[in-house]
């Protein structure tokens, strides 16, 4: 099941990403990626998280991994320690990443930059999520002040 759900994620967060960095940009792309590619990743989030957390299915923690909690190290690497743990965090990743990739083409539509221009910047977010979003900061903080001197 963890390996199917894990595979599952993967190809409909690459499916959005696909959306938002070659189709055009239009309020029926965008929602299709915000409600069928990031609210789609959410609810299955929700959905496994709560039934491991809930006790309704076993993660399949890895022997001698401890008890999982976000407390403290030793329990995050508990939680990670099994095939559910890791499936449920990589879905956090996904969902996470394709919002922030969205608001980044939001923002750069409004401030102008070309869809080239953003290019590197949603595939490093795609990629590495917080280094596409850290030099995508970086750049827009610098037109905004070059904008407003102007």
């Amino acid at each position: 099941m963890w390996h199917a759900l894990f595979a599952f994620t993967n190809i409909w967060a690459t499916l959005a990403w696909v959306l938002l960095l070659f189709f055009p940009r239009k309020p029926l792309t965008h929602s299709a990626i915000m409600y069928l590619g990031v609210g789609l990743l959410c609810f299955i989030y929700l959905v496994l998280f709560a039934t491991v957390v809930g006790g309704l299915i076993d993660p399949h923690r890895a022997v001698g991994s401890g008890e999982a909690s976000f407390t403290s190290i030793e329990g995050v690497r508990a939680f990670f320690g099994s095939d559910g743990g890791v499936v449920i965090g990589w879905t956090h990743y996904l969902a996470f990443d394709l919002f922030t990739g969205m608001w980044i083409s939001r923002d750069a539509d409004a401030k102008g930059f070309s869809r080239l221009v953003q290019l590197p910047f949603l595939l490093l977010t795609f990629l590495v999520g917080p280094i596409g979003l850290f030099f995508w900061l970086i750049v827009r903080e610098r037109k905004a002040r070059a904008a407003a001197r102007a």
